[in-house]
């Protein structure tokens, strides 16, 4: 594949020291000035403690891959984006990335990367938007594990002035959200207090801004995404020993607005993404007992809840793939894109896959590529 390197750096804007030029790759996709999205930007974690987390993009209507972005859009940012990115969204003209060791959400324009601002939030995980306002759980405490953690909150946050205009506790450690009619739902891991994890989804009124109900669910919980039938579906990563990783859906009691869990799935998972009525998933489970991962794809179809597909790849190519690490699908062309953290401490890659399963093209991320997000 070929790639285009800017040659020049910008000195004298982080006391002389080099600013890491954007890197071009040319990818073998049509070029396409009309592409609708027009991008996709990918946020690379970094290794813990590294200050490396970097915003890479596909751009769908040159057919580029631009690598490390951030750093040379703003040149004046001294500790460039920071420490573990782990989550990144837009909403409005606006990019938000959650950089969680770093204690903040980096506030970019969507289409330039330019920064904006940012809001200072104590280990800050995941983010959702709903009405003019941003939501973000925190685990609050200091980013270590500690048996007496503290519950962990849901920030509310202005989108226009970046102000805090609230907070709400929830349970331990909250992980990703979901919102339906107006009720967000926080997956809790209480992944701090191992092996006395949290088990429940917290439920928050949108309107009064105050938890309502704590739902028993299912230990360890990460991942909460909503289908087109408004059902939820959550993942639970188990205990890593003897309580293995479960898919589990939540539904409206019939008759009524509450939310009950109505089917918990023998299928482990570790990310998922909801295409129509498709749900893709991988699961990289490790087991301590065994010390090994296994690793499978698949695919759910959400309205039967029935598994269709043992693996979403079908070209054989999943075995050059160490360490799946994220998942997105083109809204568009349902093409799925993968991450490959390869060994979490050098260059990942990003695959994308037709949506019959067959590679179209491979391309080198930055370190620990995990989170993405289209731009129209």
């Amino acid at each position: 594949m070929m790639m285009i390197v800017l040659t020049w750096v910008a000195t004298g804007c982080r006391d002389d020291e080099l600013v890491v030029p954007t890197e071009y790759d040319i990818l073998p996709m049509p070029i396409d000035a009309d592409a609708s999205p027009a991008s996709m930007y990918l946020l690379n974690e970094g290794n813990m403690g590294s200050n490396k987390a970097t915003i890479d993009m596909v751009d769908f209507r040159t057919a580029l891959y631009c690598r490390n972005m951030y750093a040379e859009r703003n040149p004046s940012v001294i500790k460039e984006l920071g420490d573990v990115g782990n989550d990144i969204q837009i909403y409005g003209s606006k990019l938000y990335a959650v950089i969680n060791c770093s204690h903040k959400v980096e506030v970019m324009d969507a289409a330039t990367l330019e920064r904006i601002g940012q809001v200072d939030i104590p280990n800050c995980r995941y983010i959702r938007f709903y009405r003019g306002d941003a939501y973000v759980s925190s685990y609050v405490g200091p980013v270590q594990i500690d048996p007496d953690a503290p519950k962990g909150a849901v920030y509310r946050v202005d989108t226009t002035s970046l102000e805090i205009k609230g907070q709400v506790a929830v349970g331990y450690q909250p992980e990703e959200m979901e919102i339906v009619d107006d009720y967000m739902y926080v997956a809790n891991s209480g992944g701090y207090r191992a092996p006395d994890y949290d088990y429940t989804v917290s439920v928050i009124q949108m309107i009064d801004f105050k938890q309502t109900q704590q739902i028993p669910v299912a230990i360890n919980l990460h991942r909460v995404r909503k289908d087109n039938q408004g059902k939820l579906w959550i993942t639970s990563r188990g205990d890593y020993y003897d309580v293995p990783s479960r898919l589990i859906v939540m539904d409206k009691k019939p008759g009524t607005n509450r939310m009950i869990v109505t089917d918990t799935l023998d299928i482990p998972c570790s990310d998922l993404a909801i295409q129509g009525d498709s749900l893709y998933f991988f699961s990289s489970a490790f087991d301590y007992n065994t010390g090994e991962t296994a690793i499978t794809y698949g695919i759910i179809n959400t309205v039967t809840k029935q598994l269709v597909s043992t693996n979403f790849i079908t070209d054989g190519t999943e075995k050059d793939i160490t360490a799946p690490y994220g998942i997105a699908i083109n809204p568009t062309s349902g093409d799925i894109y993968l991450t490959d953290a390869k060994n979490y401490v050098s260059s990942g890659q990003l695959h994308c896959y037709s949506p019959q399963g067959v590679r179209k093209w491979s391309v080198r991320t930055g370190d620990v590529p995990g989170h993405m997000c289209f731009r129209y």
